[in-house]
């Protein structure tokens, strides 16, 4: 079964994140892009929502000025996403954005 279009436009655009943490801040999202590849955009961005702690990535796009970069920020700052995840998964991405002094997108 082929999956829903808005589906694959989030996997091209957790894909495209992964492209744009490499060019605009320095950092190669390894795990990240294996877990892409393995698992869809879908699935990726719903298990690390859902981690109680925040990934390396994560860590690492914070120490760099780029949390705009985040899975939780391309989730929270676009609305087109948020029907695929529950208000319980967007409410964790929006704390732990918070949480990190995310004001909003930076470009």
């Amino acid at each position: 079964m082929q999956k829903p279009k808005v589906e694959l436009e989030f996997d091209r655009e957790m894909e495209n994140v992964y492209k744009r943490a490499k060019l605009e801040a320095g950092y190669t999202a390894s795990v990240f892009h294996q877990m892409l590849i393995r698992n869809g955009g879908l699935a990726t961005a719903k298990q690390l929502i859902n981690e109680v702690r925040e990934s390396q990535g994560y860590s690492e796009l914070y120490l760099r000025g780029r949390l705009d970069l985040t899975v939780e920020a391309v989730l929270v700052d676009n609305p087109k996403w948020h029907p695929l995840f529950s208000p319980d998964e967007l409410e964790k991405a929006r704390k732990r954005l918070v949480k990190y002094g995310y004001s909003g997108p930076q470009h």
